[in-house]
């Protein structure tokens, strides 16, 4: 079963989110192991907006390529620049150095709690 750390914000579209400001974003770990190995990530410049619910990058994998949709919105702050240069980071890390980018909030989306994304994934 994947790890849910209990310190942070999900959504049903398995990205997380901290309660910091900026906000950090990231692919939950039961999404890194669907995915496999992570060969590509596709994120936004700094000082992109975002909206809550809609697509702000992909991460692609040798299984295949899958759509990023952010959990608030606001502004890209700032971008995991290492994980592009080796996504591999985000499947073995992914809610430590795997993250994805930092958001300025303006507003949040919906989310589920540690507990409601344990139950959607099944755990």
């Amino acid at each position: 079963m994947s790890n849910v750390p209990e310190n942070l914000i999900y959504t049903a579209e398995h990205e997380w989110l901290d309660d910091g400001t900026p906000a950090t974003v990231g692919i939950t770990a039961n999404a890194a192991e669907a995915l496999g190995d992570i060969v590509y990530v596709e994120l936004p410049e700094v000082g992109t907006a975002v909206t809550a619910g809609e697509v702000f990058g992909e991460v692609e994998s040798t299984k295949s390529v899958s759509e990023l949709y952010s959990p608030v919105t606001g502004t890209v702050a700032e971008v995991n620049d290492s994980v592009v240069d080796a996504p591999e980071t985000v499947g073995s890390d992914p809610y430590g150095a795997g993250w994805l980018v930092k958001i300025t909030v303006t507003e949040t989306g919906p989310t589920l709690t540690p507990a409601q994304y344990t139950e959607l994934i099944g755990g």
